[in-house]
């Protein structure tokens, strides 16, 4: 049973990764920071359906916090497939934006990044396999207005991809990156009627967290073993 650790996974495509990883035969520790809650339901919810999961908690912004809860995790052997999904909105045009707005996305989707991914490799390298998942957005390729700080922070990502692939790829390590489109959720059903779905999406519906984790499933999987450094896309056609 190998050990995957899922960052903001109290949300809508967190849960379904999460729940789609145990259900894969893997020990899911699912990560929450303002979530703590929803991410013990979440493990409660594996455990009965005999799946293997428990919630961990920290906040990734917060390098002290997060290199001693994986410290702790670590104690009991190395964590080989890692999905960066934590990530946050706080949206307004460029011009009108505070800088804590501009501040607060980076550090959550990409010091964070850094932040859970640095500590977690030579233990994973040390097992001669990893799979390691990064989530990005379709607002990162196409920009979005409004969000010039949130597509700053996951296209970061997909450099981070590339070079960290490039580096790991001796060592049986895939890094690989997945931009969802608009993937339906209490968020994101608010924000997109379906008249805007069918101007956006030549597919004329929103995504799934269930497709979503189906890619990341396969990605974290053997049969992945030479897709490496790649940004793929999952919107419906959008772009």
């Amino acid at each position: 049973m190998k050990r995957a650790l899922v960052t903001g996974a109290s949300g809508a495509i967190g849960s379904a990764l999460a729940v789609r990883l145990a259900a894969d035969g893997h020990h899911v520790y699912i990560h929450a920071n303002s979530g703590a809650a929803r991410a013990g339901e979440i493990a409660a919810q594996i455990r009965n359906a005999g799946g293997s999961a428990e919630p961990i908690v920290f906040d990734v912004t917060d390098a002290a916090a997060t290199e001693a809860a994986l410290a702790r995790l670590l104690e009991s052997g190395a964590v080989q497939i890692l999905v960066n999904n934590a990530g946050i909105h706080d949206d307004a045009v460029m011009p009108g934006m505070r800088r804590e707005q501009w501040t607060k996305v980076i550090d959550v989707s990409l010091n964070g990044f850094f932040n859970v991914t640095q500590p977690l490799l030579m233990p994973m390298i040390g097992t001669r396999w990893g799979r390691i998942i990064n989530i990005s957005s379709v607002s990162a390729l196409a920009g979005n207005r409004g969000q010039t700080n949130y597509a700053a922070a996951k296209a970061g990502l997909h450099g981070a991809t590339r070079s960290l692939a490039l580096e790991l790829a001796s060592r049986g390590i895939t890094v690989n990156t997945v931009a969802p489109g608009i993937i339906a959720s209490p968020m994101g059903d608010a924000a997109f009627g379906k008249e805007l779905i069918d101007r956006l999406v030549p597919m004329k519906r929103a995504g799934t967290p269930e497709e979503v984790a189906a890619l990341v499933s396969f990605l974290a999987s053997d049969s992945a073993g030479y897709i490496s450094g790649q940004l793929i896309s999952i919107n419906g056609g959008m772009i």
